[in-house]
């Protein structure tokens, strides 16, 4: 299985909205990488779930319920979307101060490709966020 982050501001969908919704579709991507990222994501793959612009954390996790399908928000069959479910959220949410600051996260792509809002994280980061997390 795989491991994703996904990033959104808080003020447009938070975490705690999401497990009030008990599920999504991600919906609303319109970057070309991130989309490679959404079509390579399969049912099971765990993602992270991290609160851009403010909060700027990881708070919780998800799990991938369905695979990529056409984004229902978007009128030119272009874009695609993945469902998910909440799983938890984090005892300790993991900080980008942390990432840019930990031997492991700091060579993730959020630390260097900030911008983009789906992306793949390797076993090893995956495991670091974790401990952070439980720490």
């Amino acid at each position: 299985m795989a491991n994703w982050l996904l990033k959104s501001e808080p003020t447009v969908y938070s975490f705690d909205q999401f497990l009030a919704d008990g599920t999504t579709y991600w919906d609303g991507v319109r970057n070309y990488q991130a989309r490679k990222n959404l079509r390579a994501m399969k049912k099971g793959d765990t993602a992270f779930f991290y609160h851009s612009n403010e909060d700027r954390q990881v708070v919780g996790t998800a799990e991938v319920t369905r695979e990529a399908y056409p984004d229902p928000t978007d009128d030119t069959d272009e874009w695609v979307v993945v469902d998910i479910k909440p799983l938890k959220r984090l005892v300790s949410p993991v900080s980008l101060h942390q990432f840019k600051m930990d031997s492991v996260l700091k060579h993730s792509a959020l630390v260097r490709q900030s911008r983009l809002s789906v992306m793949p994280l390797d076993p090893a980061q995956a495991k670091r966020i974790t401990e952070l997390a439980s720490a």
